[in-house]
């Protein structure tokens, strides 16, 4: 590109080079512009402020040297006396820009090369902003494209006005492509990097399978049926579940579609990747059993503060349940979020007769009771000592063949035992040199003190200088060990949050920090806005 082009030229080539990379017109003359002041910085001096200016109607070049007005001029090529600067404009003042005409140039063969370059690096970077601002927007779009060619397993797509890439681990297994052909895929991100805007594709990311439901299925376009939930094994299995905002509409005989037509579709476009359509519903229990398919569930048990839940299946469903590799059960659990533990009926039988041996074995040791008085304690769903000892008298007093005198005599047994292992307990902490003190911390049982002696903890500044980890670690190890023998609270089993609480006391109470530096710093408060104040509307 010659910047010594006439004016007819110029405009000819910025409307050129506008329709060829897809970017303003404005944009290729400003880069013009820029190109032609820096050859003429060259002519007339590198520090020397030439600016260029192309009209954009008639392609008229001016150019301009815009010189500083100063009171003492240290850099004669941009700067100009107050006195020098009022001989041709009398109105200047210290401080102004003024700007005097400079004839035309011809250009010479290098400092026309290097406009060029200029010209093309500006260009380059306005492409490069337009297919950012274009593609940004488009994540989580499915877009169709060429194959231009393929790097070590990676896929490079022409998407006609950009390129974008497939890397290997986004492909389908077994999935080849050649130079040439079409590809559809899924934008999930997009990153404006040095070298220009990168855009990634996928063909195994779990919104690929609902974006080509949305393409086959009218109803999930319309926004009658959603998508709630998608689980993939890329190539091989995939769960979906959705659900239907109008009750005469089946969701899942809508995305099957007549004789598995809609399905069928996704499932050629996947390389023959199965497709299980599930029932979304806001019932957990509901939802899982209905991910789980095609095995039958005869009973779930919710944890909902882990969200853990477990399933029983008949003994002869599990294999099915769980599925190949643990694929079924894998996906049940990616759909639904939940972690899944799945038991068959024999196994929770056999689990659930231990846990009764073991809570009868308890009772029975530990209050000197008859066998068959453990047994009705266990059956009624008394798990503990702390929780006999604690519970209303009168639900004791409830079970059949207990009387008030019974259930007063089983709770009274039940403190006496707690208050002899609470002392056997102060004494092993005593004897391991735990400081009273720490006994104080809010939040610390006996049978933690016995477990943090037995950690080398047995002071406020040693609890106060330990971390969560290592409070959470010791609890869990310890519990881990004891939590079927009988006399041992359930105290020491603590959460991250109890275990940073209890730190944080002891730091108060070490006087590392203060209560009020453990407070939450109040919300700020809106200030009143004046009766005749200007509101923004949005």
């Amino acid at each position: 590109m010659a910047v010594s082009a006439n004016r007819l030229e110029l405009l000819q080539i910025a409307d050129a080079v506008a329709r060829e990379k897809a970017i303003d017109r404005g944009i290729v003359i400003a880069a013009m512009e820029d190109a032609i002041s820096k050859a003429a910085r060259s002519r007339y001096g590198a520090e020397t402020d030439v600016h260029a200016e192309i009209e954009p109607k008639t392609g008229d070049l001016r150019l301009t040297r815009h010189m500083l007005v100063v009171e003492a001029v240290e850099n004669p090529s941009n700067q100009i006396t107050l006195e020098g600067a009022r001989k041709h404009h009398p109105a200047a003042q210290v401080g102004d820009t003024i700007a005097d005409p400079l004839p035309p140039l011809e250009y010479g063969r290098i400092a026309a090369q290097s406009a060029k370059q200029v010209i093309v690096q500006k260009v380059r970077e306005a492409e490069r902003d337009r297919q950012y601002a274009e593609y940004k927007d488009r994540i989580g779009d499915i877009v169709n494209g060429i194959v231009k060619r393929v790097e070590y397993g990676n896929v490079v797509v022409d998407l006609g006005r950009g390129e974008a890439i497939v890397r290997r681990d986004e492909m389908l297994p077994r999935e080849v492509f050649r130079n040439g052909d079409r590809i559809r895929a899924y934008i999930y991100d997009v990153r404006r990097e040095p070298r220009g805007p990168q855009i990634f594709l996928s063909r195994t990311h779990p919104q690929f399978t609902a974006k080509l439901f949305a393409q086959e299925v009218p109803e999930i376009y319309d926004g009658i049926v959603e998508v709630k939930a998608v689980a993939r094994d890329p190539g091989s299995r995939a769960k979906i579940a959705v659900i239907s905002r109008d009750s005469s509409v089946d969701p899942v005989g809508a995305c099957v579609g007549m004789r598995g037509s809609r399905v069928q579709a996704v499932v050629n476009e996947l390389q023959g990747e199965k497709i299980d359509i599930i029932p979304w519903s806001p019932d957990i229990a509901t939802f899982v059993v209905n991910a789980l398919a095609p095995a039958e569930v005869a009973k779930v048990v919710l944890d909902e503060d882990k969200e853990r839940i477990e399933v029983v299946v008949p003994d002869q469903q599990l294999s099915l349940a769980i599925g190949r590799r643990g694929q079924n059960v894998r996906l049940a659990s990616q759909l639904t979020g939940w972690d899944i533990d799945i038991l068959t009926e024999q196994e929770e039988s056999e689990r659930r007769h231990a846990e009764f041996e073991s809570r009868t074995k308890i009772f029975v040791e530990a209050l000197n009771l008859d066998e068959v008085v453990g047994q009705l304690l266990a059956s009624e769903g008394f798990g503990s000592i702390e929780e006999l000892a604690l519970v209303d008298e009168k639900e004791i007093a409830g079970i059949e063949g207990f009387d008030d005198d019974t259930a007063r005599e089983l709770q009274e047994r039940a403190k006496e035992y707690l208050d002899k292992l609470e002392s056997e307990l102060d004494a092993k902490r005593v004897e391991l040199g735990v400081e009273d003190a720490v006994k104080e911390v809010p939040g610390v049982t006996t049978k933690m003190l016995v477990a943090l002696g037995e950690n080398g903890v047995k002071t406020v500044e040693d609890l106060a200088g330990c971390a969560t980890d290592d409070l959470t670690g010791w609890t869990e190890r310890k519990d881990g060990e004891s939590k079927h023998e009988p006399g041992y609270f359930d105290g020491l089993n603590v959460s991250r949050e109890e275990a940073e609480a209890m730190i944080m006391q002891a730091r108060v109470k070490a006087g590392w920090v203060t209560e009020a530096e453990l407070a939450p710093p109040p919300a700020p408060e809106a200030e009143a806005a004046p009766a005749d104040a200007p509101t923004a509307e949005a």
